[in-house]
């Protein structure tokens, strides 16, 4: 199978509601130098390298280098001490840009090289989220997955996740489970579906991300499931409920050299583990497992 076959109409998330599949959104969120921006507007952002893109288990490539820029706009438009706590709404990009099959070589550019195409994916999101008592956060996220090289149709996407924090109560043991569920929408047979399907696909997410921050370095190891709730990992006419199994480890290191009137920033890299299901074991050559690697550099300000 083709990997454009594979990819056909896929795309990415950050993640988005968290930007889940993106190692740089984690290993920012545990950066533990103090943020110095006491205002409601903040900024993030990062540039991941990695071996492999796999978008929820689907395989769109494992060649060469594969740069992963994102950028992400916050505003704090509520906050209170009554039942519910906040309010904030996030806007933000994440880009995927690939030297190797994903990336066409053909030199569109008129410089003499195979860079033209290089830029496989960019998305667009937008968050609304809010935060309760108890650690506990809702929040539903519009993305739209593009491919500025025309390496799969355009896909859109509701998410909605539901979030609970128990650092409070479990401290060092505490688990941060969720629960995310996404609906594609505005598709037809074989176009705009991460499956390349003949119907619009349901997902469902389910996982967790325990961890420790210390004052010179912090560690995730997160752990994700990935199932279809109706028609998201189609292949042959079936629609296979088990999507992937993903569990990794996730280490960053901050910065502080760095003044943090320029915001804090860190070093972040990890390795995930990655068990398919049918369909996409079909996706990834008819091989029923891959192991990711990357490293980053993030900020926050």
């Amino acid at each position: 199978m083709s990997l454009v076959s594979a990819r056909r109409v896929g795309s990415s998330l950050l993640a988005a509601v968290g930007v889940v599949v993106m190692l740089a959104a984690p290993a920012a969120a545990q950066d533990p130098a103090p943020n110095p921006n006491g205002g409601n507007i903040h900024i993030s952002g990062a540039t991941d390298f990695t071996n492999a893109y796999m978008f929820r288990g689907i395989r769109q490539d494992d060649t060469k280098v594969i740069i992963w820029p994102y950028f992400d706009l916050g505003l704090g438009v509520y906050s209170g001490e009554g039942g519910l706590k906040s309010v904030g709404v996030n806007f933000g990009t994440w880009n995927s840009v690939h030297t190797g099959d994903a990336g066409a070589k053909s030199d569109v550019s008129g410089l003499g090289c195979a860079c033209g195409k290089a830029w496989y994916e960019s998305d667009f999101y937008a968050t609304i989220g809010f935060g309760f008592g108890g650690g506990t956060s809702v929040g539903a996220t519009y993305t739209a997955y593009t491919s500025p090289n025309n390496g799969f149709s355009t896909v859109k996407e509701i998410a909605f996740k539901a979030a609970v924090d128990d650092s409070a109560y479990l401290h060092k043991a505490a688990v941060k489970p969720y629960a995310l569920i996404a609906f594609e929408f505005d598709t037809a047979p074989g176009s705009g579906q991460a499956d390349g399907g003949e119907k619009a696909g349901k997902y469902l997410e389910i996982g967790a991300a325990p961890g420790y921050t210390g004052s010179k370095a912090g560690i995730s190891v997160p752990v994700k499931v990935g199932l279809s709730v109706g028609d998201y990992y189609e292949l042959n006419g079936v629609d296979n409920k088990f999507g992937y199994f993903s569990i990794a480890a996730i280490g960053t290191v901050p910065f502080t050299s760095v003044p943090t009137k320029f915001g804090t920033w860190n070093v972040h890299g990890g390795v995930e583990f990655q068990a398919l299901g049918d369909t996409t074991k079909a996706f990834n050559n008819g091989e029923g497992h891959k192991t990711i690697g990357s490293i980053g550099i993030g900020f926050t300000y």
